[in-house]
Parts: C-alpha cells; sequence; structure tokens
C-alpha cells in the first residue's frame, strides 16, 4: 500500500522527496489500514459472549453513535451519527458492543445505504430481536468537496426489520425517541 500511495502522490505531480512530504506514503499506508479495519473484525470477536439474559421486552435504544466511514465511489469520508433501537427477546447486547458493530461496518468502504442494512441485519442476528431499527444520518465529503459541493446536506437512511418495519406504533416510538 505504501508503494501505491507513492504512485499516486508521485502521480499529481508532488514531489516525494521534499521535506513535508517525507514518510507520507507510509502515513498514508497505515492511516487507511485504520480506516478499513473493518475487514479484518469478526462481529463474534466484537461481541465476546456480551449476551445477557433478559426478561425485559421493551425498546432499548442507543441514539447518536458518531460514525466515521469512507465512500466506495471517491474513497473520500462520510462521517454521522447512528441510531439504533431493538426490541429484545431473551438477550440484551452488552451497551457498548453496538456501538462497536457499527464501527466494525463503517470502517469498511461502504455506501450508506448498505452499511444501514448491515448494522441492522447484524444486531437482529446476534440478538434474536423482535425487531431492529437503525438510522445514520451523516455528511458526505464526496459531495461537500468536490461534484455539486454542498456543504449542508445530510443523507439519512434507514432500516427497518420486524416489529419496527410491522408495527407503525413500534417504529413511531422509534422515531419520536430520537428526535
Amino acid at each position: 500500500m505504501k508503494e501505491a500511495y507513492e504512485n499516486i502522490i508521485s502521480a499529481i505531480g508532488e514531489d516525494l522527496t521534499r521535506p513535508g512530504l517525507a514518510g507520507t506514503p507510509e502515513r498514508a499506508a497505515k492511516a487507511m489500514e485504520f480506516l478499513t479495519r473493518g475487514y479484518r473484525q469478526d462481529i463474534d470477536e466484537i461481541i465476546n459472549g456480551a449476551l445477557f439474559p433478559t426478561t425485559s421486552n421493551e425498546m432499548v435504544i442507543v441514539k447518536s453513535i458518531e460514525l466515521y466511514s469512507l465512500c466506495e465511489h471517491h474513497l473520500l469520508p462520510f462521517i454521522g451519527k447512528c441510531h439504533v433501537a431493538y426490541l429484545p427477546t431473551e438477550f440484551v447486547i452488552g451497551l457498548s458492543k453496538v456501538a462497536r458493530i457499527v464501527d466494525m461496518f463503517a470502517r469498511r468502504l461502504q455506501i450508506q445505504e448498505h452499511l444501514t442494512q448491515q448494522i441492522a441485519e447484524a444486531i437482529m442476528e446476534k440478538t434474536h430481536a423482535r425487531g431492529v431499527g437503525v438510522i445514520i444520518e451523516s455528511q458526505h465529503m464526496c459531495m461537500m468537496m468536490r461534484g455539486v459541493e454542498k456543504q449542508n446536506s445530510i443523507m439519512t437512511t434507514s432500516c427497518m426489520l420486524g416489529a419496527f418495519r410491522d408495527k407503525p406504533t413500534t417504529r413511531s416510538e422509534f422515531l419520536s425517541l430520537i428526535a
């Protein structure tokens, strides 16, 4: 990856020998490894057994989880927040695990629509919830820094599974609690 960054920097007309760029290809490669670490993570290792028996069947919401991802079309960041809700059946998941699941999928080359769905499906599968709702609101640098250059645009996506899709009252409760 270091060599690839050397080629990119040279291709834009920069001099790799100038002091400000000394070490940049290696630093950029390390940064890209960090920003895409979700490919090297396993959801079961992230959850690490943190599924706890419960008798609660009330909605659990973790809102405003910050996320940072890279658009798969331009390799530019999109930055935002994720709201996750689920209706437990027999297990609740450790609170930090919800944020770690969001990070695992966000730290891959993504489009926001797929990211939203991946998070919802993973939480549904691992918790056996009666339903899961995920909403992501983010700003895309590919739209802000290039192209149409719209600075105040926010993209919102949602994925509603189970009771969040089938029961309008459940969906409404979720939406009202994250507003």
